[in-house]
């Protein structure tokens, strides 16, 4: 079957995510930040791209992500509690990630888009 790889990392991914997303809900329910641009984003948010993004290098380490967010924003001191946040997250996934961790997994997604494929 032709990308067969490829779709079993999109399903654990996909599921790693919807799972966290699920937990920040139940857990925090719909408590979000303000990003520069005025648009609102969630612990959910950063911590479901973090997860899509270290399970994607994980299997094809060579290919770019686009994703939305910016783990960068995270490194501001006025949001450093969420940094803690969208880390305890990620580590019920992958035990082991640091805040660093988490922030390159999220930056990950900061792929260009391919025009004209």
């Amino acid at each position: 079957m032709p990308y067969a790889l490829e779709k079993q990392v999109a399903v654990e991914a996909t599921l790693s995510a919807a799972k966290l997303c699920e937990q920040v809900r139940q857990e925090m329910g719909p408590e979000a930040m303000e990003k520069k641009d005025g648009t609102p984003v969630t612990v959910a948010d950063f911590g479901a791209q973090a997860l899509i993004c270290r399970t994607i290098a994980d299997a094809f380490p060579g290919d770019q992500v686009v994703g939305e967010e910016e783990g960068t924003l995270l490194r501001e001191p006025k949001v450093g509690f969420t940094l803690e946040k969208v880390t305890a997250y990620v580590q019920r996934k992958f035990f082991d990630a640091t805040q660093e961790d988490v922030i390159t997994w999220i930056n990950r997604g900061n792929g260009d888009v391919a025009i004209g494929l």
